[in-house]
């Protein structure tokens, strides 16, 4: 799901530096990223067709779209093939029964995400603080436990002090190791055989040895990553904290975490998939919809690359997919061992987003902000997802992990009852009558298969890492999980658009 995520640093190391979104959830990253709905006038739609051009983009999300702007800003020719009948990829906007939208993917952002808000204020795409007024809910052990985002310790999750000085020691550990890995290379890091020999989960057994501290650090897991501890390399958690932030300020777990000063700050009027939506309109018919591509075929210096309706010829191709998807592709000649076997190993997340609607956001009026961190249920995050005008009131739900998988296969209905009853239980009897409700999961849509990011388990990163990046003859690698800065957000998408873009115009 990128959600985009962040915050500012914190005092690690102290009891009262772990913050409820810090170890806690913002569920979201779903960061990161992850879907759009909508097309625009100016995108055109396959049909028995051939172009030859300087460039083919594979995927018309935010990575695709930031490379084609750049390609054609430097004098190329493109063409942006996208499987989708929309652009945006793990970004979409989901129209509501009032007529306003919510987001069903990528949706926050927050400080350090320089070039995701840079480009939202090149198409004038305005940005609102996301609602973080009144109290945080924990549920933990059947007990609702209402706590202060602004109290002298901070945002801290009323858990017992063991735990929470046991978690602050945890993430500061995190956060120094976090600091030694190299962001364009982890592979190179000093320990990285070490940290990528295990998983997170063994590692967090030996040092979160609070129970109530390792459930803080699953819950930011799973809200981080929508995998569970057991899955995620050491190596990978620590280069994913490294790279939230900038070339300034080094990446912390906090920021990925955090609401007010983190990557869960601030959305976008009008929905996130403004952006992607307002990027492929300058772009006009070079945007080519419902194109899934199929092969790509290399001979000489031109590659031939086949989708449905159309058949482009250019001197380079720019594949902005995830590894999985990437690998769906057949390739002539094939692609290289190192190559083909990381996209072998790098699993989508297991995420959906639930949004119910209410004539109000009525939960503000009992001085709660609409975010809980559960410990049951079946979205056991959730933020107020609200217009800026507050016309009308939305709860969003981020599923997640093994609670998604659980749910796979189960119908709308079946998932509607089991979120409503999570937020009759969070919110009371109003939010079991909401006016209306959207399902977004991404587990079962076709172009994307899961979010918001694709991860490394252990031996990824030190065996098939530089496989990520490096150019296999005329086709380059996009896509957020190519991002040195903020992987697998839209940050993350925009920066890998951009570095792509460069490369293919340097090698042509």
């Amino acid at each position: 799901m990128a959600r985009e995520r962040q915050h500012s640093p914190g005092t690690a190391g102290r009891p009262d530096a772990v913050s409820r979104r810090t170890l806690l959830g913002g569920a979201a990253a779903a960061a990161g990223a992850v879907a759009l709905t909508g097309t625009t006038a100016a995108t055109a739609s396959a049909s028995a067709a051939t172009r030859d051009v300087d460039v083919a983009i594979v995927g018309g999300g935010i990575a695709g779209l930031v490379a084609a702007r750049d390609l054609v800003a430097g004098g190329r020719t493109v063409a942006v093939l996208e499987a989708r009948d929309r652009v945006g990829g793990r970004v979409v906007n989901l129209p509501l029964a009032n007529g306003g939208v919510t987001e069903g993917g990528g949706e926050f952002i927050g400080p350090t995400q320089d070039r995701i808000k840079a480009l939202a204020d090149s198409l004038g795409v305005a940005t609102f603080t996301t609602y973080n007024t009144g109290k945080n809910l924990l549920y933990k052990d059947g007990k609702k436990s209402p706590y202060a985002t602004d109290g002298l310790l901070g945002s801290v999750p009323p858990v017992d002090v063991a735990g929470l000085a046991n978690a602050a020691l945890v993430q500061s550990s995190l956060d120094d190791m976090a600091k030694q890995i190299p962001l364009d290379a982890p592979w190179t890091a000093p320990k990285a055989a070490e940290w990528d020999r295990q998983t997170f989960e063994s590692w967090l057994n030996a040092n979160a040895v609070v129970p109530s501290a390792k459930f803080l650090l699953d819950v930011a897991c799973t809200s981080i990553f929508s995998a569970q501890p057991r899955e995620l390399s050491l190596l990978y958690v620590l280069f994913y904290i490294a790279a939230a932030g900038n070339e300034s300020h080094p990446g912390t777990l906090e920021r990925l975490t955090e609401t007010a000063g983190g990557a869960q700050e601030s959305r976008f009027v009008g929905g996130s998939q403004q952006v992607p939506v307002k990027l492929a309109a300058t772009l006009g018919d070079r945007v080519v919809l419902s194109a899934p591509v199929r092969s790509i075929d290399r001979s000489g210096s031109t590659c031939t690359v086949t989708a449905d309706g159309i058949t482009v010829t250019a001197r380079r191709v720019v594949v902005a997919l995830p590894p999985p998807l990437a690998s769906r592709i057949s390739y002539s000649p094939l692609l290289p061992a190192a190559r083909d076997q990381l996209t072998q190993r790098m699993p989508m997340g297991s995420i959906g987003k639930a949004v119910a609607v209410y004539d109000t956001p009525f939960w503000r009026a009992d001085g709660l902000n609409g975010q809980v961190v559960s410990d049951t249920g079946l979205a056991r995050s959730t933020f107020d997802n609200s217009p800026p005008d507050a016309s009308y009131g939305a709860l969003m739900g981020f599923i997640e992990a093994d609670e998604m998988r659980a749910y796979d296969a189960a119908s709308t209905d079946e998932v509607r009852a089991a979120v409503l009853k999570d937020y009759a239980t969070y919110f009371g009897d109003k939010a079991r009558s909401p006016t209306s409700f959207v399902l977004q999961r991404w587990d079962n849509e076709r172009f994307s298969r899961g979010g918001p990011v694709a991860f490394a388990p252990p031996g990824v990163l030190t065996e098939y890492g530089p496989a990520l990046r490096e150019p296999v003859g005329g086709i380059h690698w996009a896509g957020t999980e190519t991002s040195t800065y903020w992987n697998g957000f839209m940050d993350g998408a925009v920066r890998s658009g951009e570095r792509v873009a460069k490369e293919v115009l340097a090698a042509l």
